[in-house]
């Protein structure tokens, strides 16, 4: 079989692997929360799925353990030849989930999880239903901005189009299975109780197939 051809062939997970979305506005603190779930929850079911950008990295940010980062054409490429499962314009810059890394989780009987935009959460939640949704909210649209100013890793111009975009973001919350609020300086529980709801839906659906 061609490799386009066993990208396009129907794959079935393993008993109980999970596909999980986690999206949140801008300055929510998803990354953070992300570090503390894989340090200090570790669980070697979980395969923290590293999605493409086609920006350049924040100070902070390490390639090919945040994000791929990648020029648009070879995002392009890749989106043509079928090797992203969704792709998204999300704050004027692509982000695309690759679709070997999460067929190869739930093969493996891993949980596929994925830090997206409610855009490529959409595709997602489309592509395999079963999909777990977790959005992370901030205590106060205030404190979000506030978080998102106090990183400085944006220019003015960023900010603003992130703020506009956080708008609708925030609108969506009520469509996902979870709504998680990350208060202020409690990332650690934040981290926690995604944690649980991870764990009661593994333990709920300990039998079950996911195909994509």
């Amino acid at each position: 079989m061609s490799d386009r051809r066993a990208r396009d062939a129907s794959v079935t997970g393993a008993p109980g692997a999970l596909v999980i979305i986690i999206s949140g506005p801008s300055g929510v603190g998803k990354d953070t929360i992300i570090r503390v779930l894989r340090d200090r929850h570790p669980d070697a079911r979980r395969q923290f799925i590293v999605t493409y950008k086609t920006r350049a990295p924040r100070r902070g940010e390490v390639a090919g353990v945040d994000y791929n980062f990648v020029s648009i054409d070879d995002f392009l490429r890749m989106q043509v030849e079928g090797d992203l499962l969704e792709a998204s314009e999300v704050h004027g810059h692509w982000s695309g989930t690759p679709r070997d890394q999460v067929v190869a989780a739930i093969q493996e009987g891993r949980h596929a999880i994925l830090k997206i935009d409610v855009q490529g959460a959409d595709k997602i939640k489309a592509l395999i239903p079963e999909a777990l949704r977790i959005f992370v909210a901030p205590p106060s649209d205030d404190e979000r901005l506030n978080r998102l100013t106090g990183r400085q890793t944006e220019t003015a111009e960023e900010i603003a189009r992130r703020d506009r975009d956080a708008e609708y973001e925030m609108s969506r919350a009520p469509d996902y299975d979870h709504v998680v609020v990350n208060e202020t300086d409690q990332v650690e529980e934040t981290a926690r109780r995604i944690d649980e709801i991870i764990r009661a839906e593994q333990d709920a659906n300990a039998e079950r197939r996911i195909s994509l």
